[in-house]
């Protein structure tokens, strides 16, 4: 798995002390977010009711009959629809009893149908089975094991989840296979995550999730209980290849919005409104390829950001955050590039931050990807002198941030609504100094530079109101924006600059 940040590489990096000047304690939470707009998902409120009277061939499973749904899907044939009766549907008293759908299996719900875990079931749906519909069904208390999810526990292919509540769930709320089609669901209040696009045997395409309200997932904290794991969030998304994210309202989560970590490629996030979590809205990390386009992205970031900054670390926490991640020409995408036009992001804690972890690369004990390497390379083990040194492992050994093109975005911030008077205004493009492991090329300001100067990272064409500032390079260099806009960085060609708080 991945890291979260750089504060897992907090022993390698440059870290230097300054103070923070805001005035909330570390822990502040934003107040509830007001509704979004008419157009985005406002699901969890009001989900659309499911049929009242069971589809012409289905089978009806009564609530009344504890382990009744587990037993009609064992002895019905595959694509056969099933409708749950209104009332609590349960399982037989065993944490592992579960639902095994077999192939073309649909479950509906009835409007009130809800299948409830009892906190003593691990696993709602599992199995193999491809091409199974749920929809109109409330899914709450499972519990299942950290990592692990409640409706397509084993990541199955194909599936279709829509106009389901999933919610007071431990672990995640719902896997994700390929073909997933995730959309105008409620995912809320789970204890790890509201998804976990993983899948142990392979990597996941297809994936779509849209139109949903992911919100109040984490509810167990798992960042405070195992430190740095990087585990949790509204959505995280592992070796991806190929998703949709759009329209979404993703919101309140305790940590990050939408995480996707370790070669994932090929992503369109669009249309979607990114605000109040407590880390970052976006975390892209050790990836490929993207665009991240027409989003809302508001007061994400403020609990994160505020403690770090009390900590006295000038890390420039962002709202979208970039790590070891960048386009790619060679791995096949509908872009070579990430991305990043036309979001509006207002009152968050700082903007967007791409960064390079100088230690971490294939084979560096530094790489906190779990052993992984980037796309580019199959033998971890060619990663290592003296072969590393030269081309086209040099390069093609570290995952980069590069061609990350960040243009026509409107960024407004009001110090007065996120209560600080320094750290939470910056944009920042940096590496820290490599110095591990003593056989590393990448050791000095070599990473550092080229983040800055030689990969292709721009910005240009955007819109600034507040009081903005840049960090390039490393920590220790804050420039304004004519310093930012001037040599030898040259950044924001063609921006506008209105310095005042408020918008």
């Amino acid at each position: 798995m991945g890291s979260t940040w750089r504060r897992r590489a907090l022993p390698l990096a440059l870290v230097l002390l300054a103070a923070t000047g805001c005035e909330s304690t570390p822990d502040a939470r934003p107040e509830p977010t007001a509704a979004p707009a008419a157009s985005v998902a406002r699901v969890c409120d009001g989900p659309a009711a499911g049929p009242a009277k069971a589809p012409a061939g289905a089978v009806t499973v009564d609530p009344a009959v504890a382990g009744d749904l587990a037993a009609k899907t064992r002895s019905s044939p595959p694509h056969t629809t099933f409708w749950l009766r209104p009332g609590t549907h349960g399982l037989d008293p065993d944490r592992y009893a579960q639902v095994v759908p077999k192939e073309g299996n649909s479950y509906l719900g009835a409007p009130g149908a809800v299948l409830d875990g009892h906190r003593t079931n691990q696993y709602a749906f599992g199995g193999t089975a491809r091409d199974v519909t749920i929809r109109h069904l409330t899914v709450q208390g499972f519990v299942a094991p950290h990592d692990e999810g409640v409706v397509n526990h084993d990541s199955a292919d194909g599936w279709v989840i829509e106009h389901a509540t999933i919610q007071n769930n431990s672990g995640a709320g719902l896997m994700a296979g390929a073909r997933q089609r995730v959309r105008a669901n409620c995912l809320r209040d789970n204890g790890q995550y509201g998804m976990n696009a993983y899948k142990a045997d392979g990597r996941i395409s297809g994936l779509v999730v849209e139109g949903n309200e992911i919100t109040g997932n984490n509810t167990d904290d798992w960042e405070r209980r195992r430190k740095g794991c990087g585990c949790t969030g509204g959505v995280k998304f592992w070796a991806v290849d190929g998703a949709d994210v759009r329209g979404n309202w993703v919101h309140d989560n305790r940590g990050t919005g939408l995480w996707a970590d370790t070669n994932n490629n090929d992503f369109r996030i669009e249309d979607n409104v990114l605000e109040a979590n407590d880390g970052a809205a976006l975390i892209y990390e050790t990836s490929y390829n993207a665009v991240i386009r027409k989003n809302t992205i508001r007061r994400n970031n403020w609990v994160e950001g505020r403690k770090y900054a009390d900590r006295g670390d000038t890390f420039p926490f962002a709202t979208v955050y970039l790590s070891e991640s960048g386009g790619e020409p060679r791995i096949r995408a509908r872009t070579d590039r990430i991305e990043i036009y036309r979001n509006v992001l207002e009152d968050n804690w700082s903007g967007i931050t791409l960064w390079e972890n100088a230690d971490r690369f294939c084979n560096s004990p530094a790489n906190t990807s779990s052993g992984e390497c980037t796309l580019l390379v199959k033998d971890t083990g060619r990663c290592a002198q003296p072969a590393i040194a030269t081309a086209p492992l040099y390069a093609d050994c570290r995952w980069r941030t590069q061609r990350v093109d960040i243009h026509d975005n409107r960024f407004v911030l009001d110090k007065s609504v996120v209560d600080c008077t320094e750290k939470c205004d910056r944009m920042a493009v940096l590496a820290n100094y490599g110095t591990y492991p003593d056989w590393s090329p990448y050791q000095g300001e070599r990473v550092a530079e080229a983040i800055t100067l030689e990969q292709h990272n721009r910005w240009h064409d955007n819109v600034y109101v507040g009081p903005w500032t840049f960090v390039a390079h490393d920590p220790s260099r804050v420039l304004d924006s004519g310093q930012w806009q001037g040599t030898p960085y040259r950044q924001d060609a063609g921006s506008t600059f209105r310095a005042r708080d408020g918008g």
